[in-house]
């Protein structure tokens, strides 16, 4: 019988009294609102969510993984801030999982336990010299220019005139960006101060992305690379001869049409033909080439090799890359690696470490190499399917998720916690984080973010530390 399991009616406690179903959500970005959104829609059912974050904010990626140049894009968390204002839902902010409280610690309390925590570390390229200064992943920058209190301490050397990212999906395209951007489009943004300070003096003048299939395997979305056409002093190009589709690229989409694809390829072709536009920065797209090393000098990054790739088509019908036998050099003095996030293992939660997910049957929680469900344990977003879609794919997987604890609930599959109640939830959690911000802190905190972007001209200045947060609440 699974831990906190018990022969007591669901929702009740042991001497029987009927009780809200309690359900904790780990982890506080858009999976786990899009699951807690849900749960509190079920109007046959009584169901209070507590959601924890080991940040003392809420949004996860919306706040520390989206550019600063798409505000656009972070309106999605004024859907948030209406899940948040249900009085059956609470936010535990500033408490990690695994240090404050940990899975047993959440048995003891809820009769379900859904984790959101994402992908928070990235894929290696297994290459000679990635661990060379001046070579970093995209994950650390687009941290580190988001004010992500965890990152704010890295130093990146943008003395470097010259760039590589390895990766062309949106991540890499973000990173290109903010490395082409004027000061006075980074200044419109609420891109951190010291990232701000520090872009402001970058020399750097190149920086190329690297795609190891062709143009129309690129993973960028259309909207992200036409944008790319419209930085204040900066140019995008491909080359002429990359930007081309090769024979089976054509074959293949004659036999299966994709307007999107050619649409990303019409675009990089009319990049291939701009005349020069006399701009101080250049971005180039490179397609069909890898890197199989990164090169030093004085014991940092100087260079990297490539090898030049051909696609072939495999027996799925599907198309690869493999390595010809012309290379090149290319020299560079900074390096991001974007070729994918990957999730990492929480302790006491089963974890497949070479897909970097929790294994899952359609949300509930298997242990690895098991179809049978853990009762009660389920996960929703990145840490279940992968770092793949955009921030609205999480509301389908996170319903498919949900809709399984609903029917788990329904048939008493559930944890049976010694102490189901929101007092003794709250008080517990207290105890051993008092520190903890709940929403209403963070809608202050919110609030101070965005006075001391009025003050500046900014739409908001973040504070990236735990202890300027607290002092702004006068905690």
């Amino acid at each position: 019988m699974p831990p906190g399991s018990s022969d007591t009616p669901p929702g009740g406690d042991r001497s029987g009294a009927s009780l809200p179903f309690r359900v904790a959500v780990i982890g506080a970005g858009p999976a786990g609102f899009y699951a807690a959104d849900r749960l509190l829609k079920q109007d046959d059912l009584d169901i209070e969510v507590d959601m924890f974050d080991r940040l003392p904010t809420p949004f996860g990626l919306v706040r520390h993984g989206v550019a600063p140049d798409h505000p656009k894009i972070k309106n999605v968390t004024r859907v948030f801030d209406r899940t948040a204002e249900n009085p059956k839902f609470r936010f535990f902010g500033n408490v990690a999982c695994g240090q404050h409280l940990t899975p047993a610690d959440f048995r003891k309390l809820y009769h379900q336990i859904i984790y959101t925590v994402g992908a928070q570390t990235d894929r290696a390229l297994g290459i000679p010299g990635e661990d060379l200064k001046g070579s970093h992943s995209a994950t650390e920058f687009v941290a580190w220019y988001n004010g992500h209190p965890d990152y704010r301490g890295l130093e990146f050397d943008l003395s470097q005139p010259s760039v590589a990212i390895v990766g062309v999906g949106n991540v890499a395209v973000d990173v290109a960006r903010i490395l082409c951007r004027t000061v006075d489009e980074l200044k419109q943004t609420d891109i951190a101060d010291y990232a701000l300070e520090a872009l402001a003096g970058s020399k750097v003048k190149r920086v190329v992305m690297l795609g190891r299939r062709g143009p129309a395997q690129a993973a960028f979305s259309y909207p992200e690379l036409k944008e790319l056409g419209h930085m204040d002093d900066a140019q995008t190009r491909a080359l002429p001869e990359e930007a081309e589709l090769d024979d089976l690229t054509k074959k293949h989409l004659t036999e299966h049409p994709d307007s999107t694809a050619q649409k990303k390829v019409d675009m990089l072709q009319l990049y291939a033909a701009a005349p020069d536009a006399g701009k101080s920065r250049g971005l180039t797209i490179r397609f069909l080439v890898s890197p199989t090393k990164i090169t030093e000098q004085d014991g940092r990054v100087a260079g990297m090799d490539i090898v030049h790739n051909e696609l072939y088509e495999t027996d799925d019908g599907g198309m690869r890359p493999r390595a010809t036998e012309k290379t090149e050099h290319l020299a560079c003095g900074l390096v991001f690696r974007s070729v994918g996030y990957l999730g990492v293992p929480l302790e006491g939660v089963p974890f497949h470490a070479k897909w970097g997910v929790i294994p899952n049957q359609k949300g509930r929680i298997t242990e690895e190499g098991q179809t049978d469900p853990i009762v009660g344990e389920y996960c929703a977003g990145w840490i279940k399917r992968g770092p793949t879609g955009l921030i609205g794919t999480n509301k389908g997987d996170a319903i498919e998720t949900v809709e399984c604890m609903i029917h788990d609930i329904k048939a008493g599959t559930t944890h049976r916690p010694d102490h189901p109640t929101a007092d003794a939830a709250e008080k517990f959690i207290a105890d051993r984080q008092p520190a903890y911000f709940s929403y209403d802190h963070w809608r202050s905190l919110d609030q101070h973010e965005l006075n001391l972007g009025v003050e500046t001209g900014r739409p908001r200045v973040k504070l990236t530390t735990v202890a300027s947060m607290l002092e702004a609440l006068g905690r």
